[in-house]
Formats: structure tokens, sequence, C-alpha cells
């Protein structure tokens, strides 16, 4: 008997039968990080009370970022396509400008200020930068730490370094006694459920303070691109196209399972959550009553005994008498009758359709992921054909992110190192900003001067 887990989905198998099995009523992905069952994206009126402050939790569970990071990271193109969208934001990466004004136009005139560049090689401002970049296109949001540079003269302050704080361990939070739930605070800490110390060994900033930005030896800034009716984090876009986003994952864990030793899948059993929960209710209270701790081991090792049953009813011919009973259930749920019970699927072995249509809802949850993550598809190389789009689909939507699409990724990841050089130069009115090598069209080009050329040089 062979049991593999992928989240909370299995696959079961022995030499005579196979199926897949999964528990209903939740978001699969979710549900080891989930411990509410509800979704809901309305974070701003929950609180956590940490010390002599109101934490305020980016998502229901205080992990959102943490959940987006593994959700992601499993699939196998949002990583790449995210990078993508990094790479193209960077350009020929960070330089320092002047803004100024010809005929009515506002253009970028790049500079090179040794004193101030020598600052930023101080504390590695490149890699600094790159980091928020990262933030920014998984959650649409980035902490930056500013340190004072100690001196002993009056009318000198300076900022020494700025420090990127990894967003799944930085939180907003309020004074208790305040008179507001505006975010004066941020609160850093390692937010892992399954340390003991999270909740005691945390450290407090002050927010981050434009308008006397020497206030503090320490502070932080949260910069984000401000989500509809949201008054403290960012939704990140990616959140909407999650689903979309496991089903890419699914399909090569299902072609997986088809290929692995010539299995063929035969059944998909699908459960629901309603009976576990209450199977958790029952150990729970068999443990209290036998004066033993109860963890959630159990319950999986019960589920997994469960599923071996199920394998042995399923399996072969000689078991052909042998019958699987379960009970549907209905619950009232406002004026609708929700029905829970087991399904026991037959997979169909018709083999080529089935895997003409998985490789089908694969093409569109890559699409759909691809518009979710903001990236045109010819960007992606995520068409429908699996081919690159043409050259001059590519170049067209190259110019439309370049006009559309990186300035206020710009704005945001950038506010606190411009917010900084502002501080330290008021005078000098220099900026950092990403910088862009001008596309042109191959038949625009002469042809001595094209790339291909150019690279058989």
């Amino acid at each position: 008997m062979n049991i593999e887990q992928h989240d909370n989905g299995l696959i079961v198998s022995n030499e005579q039968v196979a199926f897949t099995y999964q528990v209903d009523d939740k978001i699969r992905d979710f549900d080891r990080f989930n411990k509410s069952n509800d979704l809901t994206l309305n974070w701003n009126n929950q609180s956590n009370y940490i010390g002599d402050y109101i934490l305020h939790p980016y998502g229901v569970n205080n992990d959102l970022p943490s959940i987006i990071k593994d959700v992601v990271q499993r699939n196998y193109i949002a990583p790449g396509l995210l990078r993508k969208k990094i790479n193209l934001l960077w350009g020929t990466g960070p330089s320092q400008y002047k803004e100024k004004i010809e005929n009515n136009v506002r253009i970028r005139e790049l500079v090179e200020d040794v004193e101030i560049q020598d600052w930023l090689e101080s504390f590695n401002y490149l890699a600094y930068i790159m980091r928020l970049c990262e933030d920014y296109q998984y959650i649409q949001g980035c902490f930056t730490k500013f340190e004072v540079q100690k001196s002993v003269a009056v009318g000198t302050n300076k900022f020494k370094k700025l420090e990127a704080i990894q967003p799944d361990k930085a939180r907003l939070a309020s004074l208790k006694n305040a008179t507001d739930r505006k975010a004066t605070h941020i609160i850093t800490n390692d937010w892992s459920f399954d340390k003991p110390n999270s909740l005691t060994e945390y450290k407090v900033y002050q927010a981050f303070n434009y308008t006397n930005p020497f206030e503090k030896p320490n502070s932080i800034l949260y910069s984000n691109l401000y989500s509809f009716c949201s008054d403290y984090y960012s939704v990140p876009e990616i959140y909407g196209s999650l689903e979309w986003l496991k089903r890419s994952t699914a399909v090569p864990l299902i072609f997986k399972a088809m290929s692995k030793n010539s299995i063929n899948l035969k059944f998909h059993i699908k459960s629901p959550q309603a009976y576990w929960d209450a199977k958790r209710e029952q150990m729970k209270e068999n443990c209290t009553a036998r004066s033993v701790k109860y963890t959630e081991k159990m319950l999986i090792d019960y589920q997994n005994e469960f599923l071996k049953k199920i394998a042995e009813v399923l399996s072969g011919d000689e078991n052909s008498g042998k019958y699987l009973h379960t009970v549907k259930s209905l619950r009232v749920d406002g004026i609708n009758l929700v029905e829970y019970g087991w399904d026991i699927e037959v997979v169909d072995q018709k083999v080529k359709d089935f895997v003409d249509a998985q490789i089908k809802i694969s093409q569109r949850a890559d699409q759909a992921l691809s518009a979710g993550i903001g990236l045109h598809t010819s960007l992606g190389n995520v068409s429908e054909t699996g081919k690159s789009d043409s050259g001059s689909e590519q170049y067209y939507a190259l110019i439309g992110y370049l006009n559309t699409g990186v300035d206020i990724p710009e704005m945001i990841i950038l506010k606190a190192l411009n917010y900084a050089i502002k501080a330290n130069w008021p005078t000098k009115n220099i900026k950092i900003g990403f910088s862009y090598n001008v596309v042109e069209k191959q038949q625009d080009i002469s042809p001595a001067d094209r790339s291909s050329n150019n690279l058989q040089k």
C-alpha cells in the first residue's frame, strides 16, 4: 500500500487499484494554514493584542504572505511569471536621475552623484532593491527599516542604511489607548504558530514619518499598492487566481500518478470536511477522557487507516461482494440545503481523452494565471498553442507594459530609498528610478545594425 500526500489531497495505490482523494468544503491549498473556515477578505475588523498594541493581522490567520509563498512556489509556472515581471521592471537597473520639463514633456536626465553613489553602495543597495522587487510582485507591498547614523554633532542627522524586512515577519499595529485604529507602529516577529515564543519575542518600531524622518533612531515604512476598502494591507493581485493556480499545479501531479509504475487512476474519492471535523472533536473527547494529549497526527493516522480499508474494498474481483456504506446529511444554510456526504467517482479509463482534457485545463489555467499576475501571455510565453507568439505581438506587449506597468511599482518599491535620499541631501533633488533601453523593431533598424548581426560579431 502506497499513500502519497500533496497538501490535503492524497494518491492511494496498491497492486490492483489506485485512486485520488480530497476533502471538500475548503480550498485545498489553504487547508494546512487555515485555522478558520472563513476565507473572508475583511481583515479590517480583526484584531490581535500583543503587549500595549493592537496587531492588525495580514490575512484571516495572520499568515497570508506565507500562504502566497507556499501556493506560488509549488506551481510550475507562477514563479517564472513573477520573475519575468521583476526582470521587466528592473530593465537595465536603478539609476540616479533628475526630472525636468522639455516641450511640456516630463523627462528624466540621468546623473551620477558620487556622494550619493558611495552611500548607496555602503549598504549594497542593489540587493536591497531586488528584495523589495520580489516582495512587491508577490504581495504588492514591502517593508523597509531606516537606520539613523549616530552622530555627536547637532543638526547632522543622516540615514546610515536601509534594510528590507520580510513581509512574513512584519505587521502593522496601533496603540491600545489610541482614539482611532490608525497604524502608527510596525511589529517584527516570526509569526509562526508552531513556535511557542512567537508572541513574546517581538520588536516594536514606529512607522516612518516622512515629515520628521529623523524622529526615531530606527523606524519602518510599509509601502504598498492600495487595495479597495482595505485599511492596512494590500490584497495580492494573485489572490483571485489561487483556484486557477491550484488547477495548474494539480495537472502534473495527476500525470505523475498515471505514469508512476504504469498505474492508471480508477476512482476519485471526495469526503466532506464536516465528517473530519466531527471525527476530530470525537477524538479530542476520547483523549480528554483518557487524559491523553490530542495531536493532529492522530487524525492523519486514522485517515490513512481508513483509506487503506477503502482500497481493500475497491481492489480486485474477489472483493466484488464487499461494499462501502456512507451516509448523506443535510445542513440548513440560510434558505439553502447543503448536502454533505462521501462520493466515489469512477475515473473513465479513456486515457487519451483524459490527458487531452487535463492539458486543456492546464493551458486555460496558465492563461488565467498570467492574467491574474498582470503579465501579457506573449511576454510570459504562455500561449494557447504552447509556442512563442510572434515578434510583433511580443514587441507591442512590451511597449504597452513599459508605458503603463512600471511607474506605480517603481514608485512603491523605491519610495523608502527616495525618502532617505531627500532627507540626507535635501537640496540635490536627485531620485532613484529604473532605466530602460528603447526597444525597436528589427525592420526599423538598418540590416548592419540588427541584433542578429551583432550576435555574430
